[in-house]
């Protein structure tokens, strides 16, 4: 994902791209960027804040568990950087998902029923289950369980969590970009999870059939809605039930950051996804054209299908 963001930037006119590397990956390719390798936390903090300051814009992509995200976005505030994504305080929010599913519910979006769990509490008797155990602050579908019951063994969160209704249907995706002149939904994506294991990300697949699609990009769109100035790439996740009015459907988590959908969308783009995201965050009007055919693509960036030739 990174390596497929930094040549997209790297090739625009007139945009020079600055770009950290962990010391210890060395062989991760960032072509077209002047790299600057980091060997420390402190080092990479310095780094940051060393280049927000004299840069147009800054992306960060870092997971959200442990305050990661977050903490790097406020580097980039400290710095008096600009981030071509949301500020510190949406980040916060959206990184907690009980905050964010409170946040969104009192809205008039439709979530998962849920209730937060403290490290080690025991499961309520008299919850909703089956139900789906999660990181208040987890990534990646990292630490998901599946709960058939409160008496189901070894299941105690060991971590700050929250517990939700499992709520059955298509698990799906809509990233949006955003900026001063509104929101610019994306292509909707199918998402591949293995639910056996846990729910584990294994990628997923575009487009979504044209009414699940509309269905998951109105959703998507109401739940951006709600957050006070959006920028950047904002990625929804939800699940879409088997009404066809969509009754069922509901909002999982809300990812504000650049997501694994980003390698997927940009085969399918017919143009540079890069040039459109930083466009739309300066206020600039876009028009997105799409290749026909289909997209896979794999947890680890790599698309497995190409699409086919023609325009849509």
């Amino acid at each position: 994902m990174l390596s497929a963001l930094a040549a997209d930037f790297s090739c625009l006119d007139g945009v020079a791209v600055d770009a950290l590397r962990d010391v210890r990956y060395r062989d991760l390719e960032l072509p077209g960027c002047a790299v600057h390798e980091v060997d420390s936390a402190e080092d990479e903090r310095h780094t940051i804040e060393a280049l927000a300051a004299s840069a147009d814009w800054t992306l960060i992509i870092a997971p959200e568990f442990d305050g990661h995200l977050h903490s790097r976005c406020l580097a980039v505030e400290r710095a008096g950087g600009r981030l071509l994504g949301p500020d510190s305080t949406l980040v916060e929010l959206a990184s907690d998902k009980q905050a964010t599913a409170e946040h969104l519910a009192s809205r008039g979006v439709p979530v998962p029923k849920g209730m937060a769990l403290a490290k080690g509490q025991q499961l309520p008797v008299d919850f909703d289950y089956p139900a789906v155990l999660k990181p208040r602050d987890g990534a990646g579908s990292q630490g998901i369980q599946w709960v058939a019951e409160a008496a189901a063994v070894g299941v105690n969160p060991q971590w700050p969590a929250r517990l939700e209704t499992y709520c059955a249907g298509t698990a799906a995706s809509v990233a949006v970009l955003c900026g001063p002149r509104g929101m610019v939904p994306l292509v909707p994506c199918g998402q591949l999870l293995d639910r056996p294991r846990g729910f584990a990300y294994l990628g997923g697949s575009l487009p979504l059939a044209g009414d699940l699609a509309a269905r998951a990009t109105r959703l998507a769109l109401q739940a951006i809605g709600t957050f006070r100035n959006p920028r950047g790439y904002l990625g929804v996740d939800l699940v879409l039930g088997d009404d066809p009015a969509g009754s069922g459907d509901v909002v999982v988590e809300v990812n504000p950051r650049l997501t694994t959908s980003y390698v997927g969308l940009r085969a399918l783009c017919q143009d540079n996804l890069a040039r459109i995201m930083l466009a739309v965050a300066e206020g600039r009007e876009v028009e997105l054209c799409w290749h026909c055919g289909s997209i896979q693509f794999e947890a680890l960036g790599a698309v497995r299908q190409a699409c086919a030739s023609g325009d849509s």
